[in-house]
């Protein structure tokens, strides 16, 4: 079953086109994540969804619903964190999440939620006080005040320090576990493999790759084996990276020498995103 149902979506502005038949499924209860280089339109596939823009063309289906429509029925069960917020800066972080919560018919505690994005010291904080990656959680702790089935993150982790992105990736994930529905647009890709059940590659208004991280990743058969040799690193790379290393450690044994700093790397998600840009930037 499809919380998100896109078909051959199309948007231009002038005479560019920013999307060029985009097409992808989001399963119920699933982290989608959505990756590209700036100017990809990531953006703009999230704004169509969300109801914030209208689409020149294709289908889309949000949990019943033509974002298009823009029905307060589909407002009350999506949750947004955008890219930039601007909040009333003196009010205190809890009056905010409770002013929000006024807005929907079965909003969560907002207690419970200051305490899910982490803001519990900062709860009687008032917002202009607050850091940038403070700032972001409090986006985040909005977006989730409805109680959404689908919230939609843009750029959520931006800002943050290595442990606010932790604790940013942990309420994502109890989220997931409650059978929340996720779209993230991301630019760290480590934050993709570890939070998306799977992605979908942008570039240029195309989809270049989609799959799980582990399909997107195995479908790369190079490696890159490491060692040091009189005292210089030697990089191999090579798509048969058994037989390689067969072969090296053989004519090491042979010779009675150790093959010093052997390190075999397989590629990660970075990787591949970045060969599937390249790829496209060559086209």
């Amino acid at each position: 079953m499809s919380a998100i149902t896109v078909r051959d979506l199309r948007k231009s502005y002038g005479g560019s086109e920013a999307l060029r038949g985009v097409s992808f499924d989001v399963g119920v209860g699933e982290v989608f994540g959505l990756l590209g280089p700036n100017g990809a339109g990531k953006t703009t596939t999230v704004e169509i969804l969300e109801g914030y823009r209208r689409r020149d063309g294709g289908e889309v289906d949000v949990l019943g619903f033509d974002p298009a429509g823009g029905q307060a029925a589909y407002r009350e069960r999506i949750g947004v964190v955008l890219q930039a917020s601007q909040l009333w800066a003196n009010l205190t972080v809890a009056e905010t999440h409770r002013m929000f919560a006024g807005y929907y018919e079965r909003p969560r505690d907002a207690d419970e939620v200051v305490e899910l994005v982490g803001l519990t010291e900062k709860r009687d904080a008032r917002v202009k006080t607050l850091s940038g990656g403070q700032k972001r959680r409090l986006d985040l702790g909005l977006a989730l005040i409805g109680n959404p089935e689908l919230l939609f993150l843009d750029e959520p982790t931006t800002g943050f320090d290595p442990t606010a992105r932790r604790a940013a990736w942990d309420a994502i994930r109890t989220l997931r576990s409650l059978g929340t529905t996720i779209l993230l647009t991301t630019h760290y890709l480590d934050e993709a493999q570890q939070l998306a059940d799977r992605v979908a590659v942008l570039r240029a208004g195309e989809i270049v790759g989609l799959g799980t991280p582990a399909e997107l990743v195995g479908g790369s058969l190079g490696a890159e084996i490491r060692y040091r040799r009189d005292g210089e690193v030697v990089v191999l790379r090579t798509e048969r990276p058994t037989e390689e290393l067969h072969r090296l450690t053989g004519e090491a044994l042979a010779g009675g020498r150790e093959l010093d700093g052997l390190e075999v790397r397989r590629p990660t998600l970075e990787d591949v995103y970045l060969d599937l840009v390249a790829e496209e930037e060559v086209r």
